[in-house]
């Protein structure tokens, strides 16, 4: 599947999504594609862990694989419709059976989307599904996790495997706007206007090498805290809501 170029850039007040999909790649993929188009994207690679999620957060929508082990996509709707709720499902299926789609939809499906598919159409069709959806009632994110690191926004404290890890106040208030914009690159300018006593690029850059150090394996190639070629600065991770 190619994958567009981005075509809007992130927002804070775009919906928030949950992939579950167990293949990687391609949920890697559309956790990808939908952070380019602006939208802040939770991904599960089962019904159990997507379940979990659902218990954390509320979620404006959520795109759902039908062919996963353990526990079908459907199967997964049609135990937890409680927990779903009036959540727009978005289904990807490689089944054709019209059987297949009555069963989906006697389950809550809102829309089916055959494999491969275009991620142009895909978006359009979470864009409609979210249009005509009653807004749900957030809960805020009051930590993120990425790895073994758990940042609690509130207190700014980041630890790892519950142990502490020590920032300095600018690390601190650096993270804190990643976690604030989780999955939306923020550039160096926009850090810089947000940290205040930050005022140019290479004073970013440095910071950034910083928390890399304390929150990477590799810094050199960083997981989490990734550089998004003329954007900025992305952090990756899963806000918990509480």
């Amino acid at each position: 599947m190619n994958l567009p170029a981005s075509a809007h850039p992130a927002s804070i007040d775009t919906p928030h999504i949950l992939v579950v999909d167990d293949d990687d790649r391609l949920r890697e993929l559309l956790t990808q594609y939908l952070s380019d188009q602006g939208y802040a994207i939770t991904a599960a690679a089962s019904s159990a862990q997507a379940e979990d999620l659902l218990d954390l957060c509320v979620f404006d929508a959520m795109i759902l694989d039908v062919m996963m082990p353990v526990e079908t996509g459907l199967a997964f709707m049609q135990r937890a419709h409680s927990t779903i709720g009036q959540m727009p499902v978005l289904m990807l299926t490689a089944l054709g059976e019209s059987e297949d789609r009555i069963s989906g939809l006697e389950a809550g499906v809102a829309d089916y989307m055959a494999k491969p598919f275009a991620p142009r159409e895909l978006l359009l069709r979470l864009q409609n599904l979210i249009k005509r959806t009653p807004v749900l009632a957030a809960k805020t994110p009051t930590y993120v996790r990425f790895g073994p690191y758990l940042f609690d926004i509130e207190t700014r404290r980041l630890t790892h495997e519950g142990e502490p890890v020590y920032l300095t106040g600018n690390e601190q208030e650096c993270l804190f706007h990643f976690a604030s914009h989780l999955g939306q690159p923020l550039s160096r300018e926009k850090l810089a206007a947000l940290l205040g006593d930050v005022t140019n690029a290479r004073s970013i850059d440095v910071l950034i090498n910083r928390l890399r150090k304390k929150i990477e394996a590799v810094p050199a190639q960083p997981v989490y805290l990734q550089t998004l070629r003329n954007a900025g600065y992305q952090l990756h991770g899963e806000a918990i809501c509480m």
